[in-house]
């Protein structure tokens, strides 16, 4: 459809909830729509003007989860990098005299 504001075609993804036509904005970064092509809406009943096109990429996980998570990720890395630097003497020679015991098999 043409936004009549701005006068650019956006995808809109048209529902009909059984008395009424709804359109909604079927927008959303790295998502692309062809015309005609059927897509899944869900709204709820009470207020059927705000549907949303129902797929993993946009309504399960949105850009902004996926860029949080990535720093997050990346934040556990480097604590875990920082603390594990610089270990103490102390557990350096722990280390070095740790002799593993040999285990049985089973245990009879």
């Amino acid at each position: 459809m043409k936004d009549s504001t701005s006068g650019l075609i956006i995808p809109k993804a048209v529902y009909h909830d059984g008395k009424k036509e709804h359109a909604i904005d079927a927008r959303y970064f790295l998502r692309e729509f062809s015309e005609g092509q059927k897509v899944e809406v869900i709204y709820e009943s009470g207020s059927p003007e705000k549907g949303a096109v129902y797929m993993f990429w946009g309504y399960w996980m949105t850009w902004g989860e996926l860029l949080a998570t990535v720093l997050i990720y990346i934040a556990l890395f480097q604590i875990a990098v920082n603390v594990t630097k610089n270990p103490s003497a102390e557990s350096l020679i722990e280390q070095l005299e740790f002799k593993e015991e040999k285990k049985r098999k089973y245990i009879e």
